[in-house]
């Protein structure tokens, strides 16, 4: 489909210059003579980029009210605002009010030119990330029947409908920036930005150039998340590793609701919901005094924590299931089939939670094993668990046969315990016990309740 110019101009001439000189770059154009022209081609269609004359018919700055018009309808449309009349108060409120860029009457038509290719330009790649972001996480789903999981599901459901900010936490790999997409997802913000800034991946140099923008001396500006997010939420995940000296700008910014650009002299208003995240333990930072107190107070109006892999065993089943169906989807295999009940895959540690666990059905899959066995040797060699296995076996030669039994009984019962995530009953129905007679045989071999 080709790109859609609108052109808005009281001056006839101007309109034509605008019309012939976009047209003949290739892009389809629409034009409006005035204020009601202009406001009328808006809400029959958005265009994909608009050019506005400040001033139109009905007063001074009516063009910086249809940019505004535009800007409440999707904020993602790259506005050109034009004027005769143009002075460095008229240019600030333009650029303050989301205005692409603004150029001044009589134009230079190379220039002009070079603004409406990059705004083109910048509206198609922000409508191709949106789409993949979109294909990437909105595709997944928070999988789990364990406590934590739906403790977590009832939480997003009550945090969607709110303003509060939220500090999620939890190990790397455990589904963070899933749960925070969600919560945009149902959110009264969730037609506007969803912006991340990685506090692990970023140059200490740059964490202020990233969250606040700066104006170039050239007159040019690079905004800041801030910015890029206003309207909607912005994820800082792994906040606790952001230099003091930043945390107190941005806690500045929570208290006042406004900042400046690097080198800028104007305040710009925040509207933006924070959601935080950490890997570490934020308590023990704020001990150690690398991260702000009153900051994780301002940012923790609630938390949300995710508990480890590991410990949440009962949802392992069930994301295999999902991920193995994802992924078969994803690479157009034929479904490949895991046991989801190998005690390798409950046993195992799972450093990477969740994330690993999709890596290992990833990799399966492109590996195509036919039979399950290979499927098992697969899963062997991926969680490096041949030589803790071979300790066992040495150790249960070792040991009489009534120790060994009682290991392998302790290793068995726990391994379905976790399964069904500590429900006596369950584990009792699948290995065919009586419940009081479970309950005596975990306390005969010390085990404890898992809940």
């Amino acid at each position: 489909m080709s790109t859609e110019i609108l052109i808005i101009d009281d001056n006839p001439d101007i309109r034509n210059i605008l019309n012939d000189l976009i047209s003949d770059a290739g892009y389809k154009t629409r034009v409006a003579a005035n204020y009601n022209q202009a406001l009328t081609e808006i809400d029959k269609k958005l265009p994909d980029v608009a050019i506005i004359d400040v001033k139109l018919d009905k007063g001074d700055n009516d063009g910086i009210q249809l940019l505004n018009h535009i800007k409440n309808k999707n904020k993602e449309v790259p506005v050109i605002i034009i004027s005769g009349h143009a002075n460095i108060e008229m240019a600030i409120k333009s650029l303050k009010s989301g205005a692409f860029e603004f150029i001044q009457k009589p134009f230079d038509q190379e220039r002009l030119m070079n603004f409406v290719n990059r705004a083109v330009e910048n509206f198609k790649l922000k409508n191709k990330n949106r789409e993949l972001e979109s294909k990437l996480f909105h595709s997944y789903e928070l999988i789990g029947n364990s406590p934590n999981i739906d403790k977590i599901k009832e939480q997003i459901e009550k945090l969607s409908a709110t303003e509060s900010r939220i500090f999620i936490n939890g190990p790397t790999g455990s589904g963070k920036e899933l749960i925070a997409r969600k919560i945009h997802k149902i959110s009264k913000r969730q037609k506007e930005p969803f912006v991340i800034l990685n506090g692990a991946l970023l140059d200490v140099k740059k964490y202020e150039l990233e969250l606040f923008g700066e104006e170039k001396e050239n007159g040019s500006i690079s905004y800041g998340v801030l910015e890029k997010s206003s309207g909607g939420i912005l994820l800082i995940d792994e906040v606790s590793e952001i230099p003091l000296e930043t945390q107190s700008k941005i806690l500045r910014v929570l208290i006042d609701q406004k900042f400046k650009r690097i080198n800028g002299n104007h305040d710009i208003n925040v509207n933006v919901r924070i959601i935080c995240s950490s890997s570490k333990n934020i308590k023990n930072e704020i001990t150690s005094g690398n991260f702000r107190e009153d900051l994780f107070h301002r940012l923790n109006v609630f938390q949300i924590d995710v508990e480890p892999l590991n410990k949440r065993v009962s949802d392992i089943p069930l994301l295999i299931d999902y991920f193995s169906k994802k992924i078969s989807q994803s690479y157009n295999l034929k479904k490949f089939n895991i046991d989801a009940n190998n005690h390798y895959l409950l046993n195992y540690y799972w450093p990477g939670n969740v994330r690993e666990l999709r890596n290992l059905i990833e990799r399966i899959a492109i590996l195509a094993p036919d039979n399950e066995e290979k499927v098992s040797s697969i899963i062997k060699e991926s969680l490096k668990s041949t030589e803790l296995d071979n300790l066992k076996i040495e150790n249960s030669l070792s040991v009489p046969l009534k120790v060994a039994r009682e290991n392998f009984e302790k290793d068995y019962l726990t391994s379905q315990l976790k399964k069904f995530g500590g429900n006596i009953s369950k584990t009792a129905k699948f290995v065919g016990m009586e419940r009081s007679a479970l309950h005596r045989k975990l306390k005969g071999l010390g085990v404890k309740d898992l809940n």
